[in-house]
């Protein structure tokens, strides 16, 4: 069972929103708690509290924190991640999520990543969100993680340096290559947090993928907002394949190759079939600039098409695939023997239209082997073997 989930952010998303939807999905909280006191910083105190949000039922995360003086950059941070007693997988998702940051505030501020003083990432309360985060995540142990585009908001917001527009620069800069839209809310609706949470942890953005949902957990901003309700919502179930790929219908995975020693096709076909696809073909074309290549495709079941966009990319010099759904109808079949007059036997593939044979196939292999061991030429044995199948089949 593969279980997938998606982060929902029609209401954008920060570092609470995350921690309450982890916590509403079935994260205890003591779990978060007991990695965030193994943190070499101050005390931190996480508590959940059930609250609505536009009429919409939600968790709610506080995170208390102590007063501190205690200015923290990148490298602090870094190295604290490092030095801290908590599970591996959960410091390189935290380490990955402040980079991020790091690097957003960098670029924001024009300046290097280990000059700038990081107001929200030395906070606290960040570093329990992106913690809190990232242990929540290694609790659910999901197989894969996207979320929706993302609500960022509009207007203005006060921060450390006054006023900033929204979305804020740092959100702007977090958000590169994600999906985003306003939403029309004249508030800030997604956090520098929040972004570099999503950006860290989803492996893709869209609308909520086929599953078989198995719960959903709702975690409440501080704001409760007259437009609509202030949550960011995390659905958890098993996936199931797409409406592109569901049912009877099958896959084509192709790829456009240039560079390929061609001695090498032949071999690529056959891992293909091993691999489970059920046809595999080249068709040869020219690409930009007048180059000769092939277009490989494999033709397989959903089910099939990890293994073989695997052997594409493991057996050829592709870097990107391209797969699309086909309508594949396929005729009624069975595999039959005949006989030949020296004793040899082939089989036959037998095709049916609505109980009627339509095509009776020798296998080709059968042929050339019972031609090699008669020494008769293979085109004889061939008209033979297809003799013996119309009679078969009458």
């Amino acid at each position: 069972m593969t279980r997938v989930g998606w982060f929902h952010c029609a209401s954008g998303a920060s570092g609470d929103m995350v921690l309450g939807a982890l916590v509403d999905a079935g994260v205890p909280l003591e779990a978060l708690q007991v990695v965030l006191d193994g943190l070499p910083i101050e005390r931190v105190e996480l508590t959940a509290e059930q609250v609505t949000r536009h009429g919409l039922g939600a968790t709610k995360v506080h995170v208390a924190v102590e007063r501190s003086t205690v200015v923290r950059t990148w490298p602090h941070v870094r190295d604290l991640l490092e030095s801290a007693d908590i599970p591996d997988p959960v410091r390189r998702t935290a380490l990955g999520i402040f980079e991020r940051l790091a690097t957003a505030e960098a670029a924001v501020h024009r300046t290097a990543v280990d000059q700038v003083h990081f107001h929200e990432i030395g906070g606290l309360d960040a570093i329990a969100d992106v913690v809190g985060a990232a242990t929540g995540l290694h609790h659910l142990k999901l197989d894969e993680l996207t979320a929706s585009p993302v609500a960022t908001g509009m207007g203005m917001t006060r921060s450390e340096h006054g006023l900033l527009p929204v979305p804020t620069p740092a959100v702007l800069e977090l958000l590169r290559g994600a999906p985003a839209y306003s939403g029309g809310v004249p508030y800030e609706l997604c956090t520098p947090t929040g972004a570099a949470i999503l950006q860290g942890v989803v492996s893709g953005w869209g609308e909520l993928p086929a599953l078989v949902v198995e719960r959903t957990g709702v975690g409440a901003g501080t704001r409760d907002l007259d437009e609509m309700a202030n949550v960011l919502r995390l659905v958890i179930g098993e996936a199931r394949p797409t409406a592109a790929t569901a049912g009877t219908d099958a896959v084509v995975v192709e790829a456009n190759v240039d560079d390929l020693d061609p001695r090498l096709w032949p071999g690529v076909i056959a891992v293909l079939l091993a691999a489970g696809a059920s046809d595999a073909w080249l068709t040869p074309m020219h690409m930009k600039k007048g180059r000769p290549a092939v277009t490989v495709a494999a033709l397989c079941d959903p089910d099939a098409l990890e293994p073989v966009r695997t052997v594409l990319f493991q057996e050829t010099s592709t870097i990107g695939v391209r797969e699309h759904a086909v309508t594949k109808r396929a005729l009624d079949r069975e595999v039959i023997t005949v006989a030949l007059r020296d004793g040899a036997e082939v089989r036959v593939k037998v095709a049916r239209l609505a109980g009627r044979v339509v095509n009776a196939s020798p296998e080709f292999d059968d042929v050339a082997a019972a031609a090699a061991a008669s020494g008769r030429p293979v085109k004889a044995v061939l008209a033979e073997a297809s003799a013996a199948a119309h009679e078969a089949t009458r």
